[in-house]
């Protein structure tokens, strides 16, 4: 569904319902009958198919936000109930991380229903993981304001449980083990420098330079700076000796 495609009455006719379809289908792989559709076509157009669109968007996507904590948060308790406060963070974190909400969307193949302008479909939009991880926010707000919070839990839980499940420790960011191993030897805190940026502006690519005393510096990419960081880290940690 892109914007700003040539046609007349009728071809912007036949390309409504198209995306009513689209919704449609949408809706039965997020498992909730939307008694008001419209809130949920308001959850996938970008600002750049409808410029006054944003305010809705980003309105859910505050909403999305702020359920998907807390659901991950109860899950976590429930699963966890013996895990101290700060393993139950490190897991939260990771859970509710844009890297992962990015994850979800492109499982069940969100991008396709974004509606979006004609501008962005060409660059790329539908595949951007920013673009993705805001647009997922903002259907779990709307299926929470249609549905109330069964509706967007019983999404939830069904797509971030298989995640939650994949590692049963607490997750450690490579840059947070480095610098624990930095501290141990009573050296100076990693160093973190940006060396690079390349790739269009929804999509860039960030390398990431770390600099630790007496240990070579080792350059990583990835899509966000904490994503190089963390890599950049995570190549370090590799060639110092257990």
């Amino acid at each position: 569904m892109a914007a700003g495609d040539a046609g007349g009455p009728l071809a912007g006719r036949d390309r409504m319902t198209d995306a009513l379809r689209d919704l449609g289908t949408l809706a039965d792989i997020l498992g909730h009958r939307f008694s008001h559709p419209d809130i949920l076509r308001r959850a996938v157009t970008h600002a750049s198919a409808e410029p006054r669109a944003w305010n809705a968007y980003e309105r859910l996507e505050f909403l999305g936000d702020r359920v998907l904590a807390l659901v991950v948060a109860e899950q976590l308790l429930d699963r966890f109930p013996h895990e101290r406060e700060g393993s139950i963070a490190k897991r939260h974190v990771s859970l509710v991380r844009r890297e992962t909400l990015a994850e979800v969307a492109h499982t069940i193949g969100l991008g396709r229903y974004l509606i979006v302008s004609r501008g962005e479909d060409d660059a790329g939009a539908r595949a951007s993981d920013t673009i993705l991880s805001d647009a997922m926010e903002a259907v779990i707000g709307a299926l929470y304001l249609d549905g109330g919070l069964a509706a967007a839990q019983n999404f939830i839980l069904k797509h971030w449980n298989p995640l939650l499940e994949m590692d049963l420790r607490p997750p450690q960011d490579p840059k947070t083990t480095l610098q624990e191993w930095a501290q141990g030897k009573r050296l100076p805190l990693p160093v973190y420098d940006t060396v690079a940026q390349t790739g269009p502006a929804h999509a860039p690519e960030f390398t990431v330079e770390v600099r630790v005393e007496g240990l070579a510096p080792h350059r990583a990419s990835g899509r966000s700076k904490r994503l190089a960081e963390q890599a950049a880290a995570s190549a370090m940690l590799e060639t110092i000796p257990e």
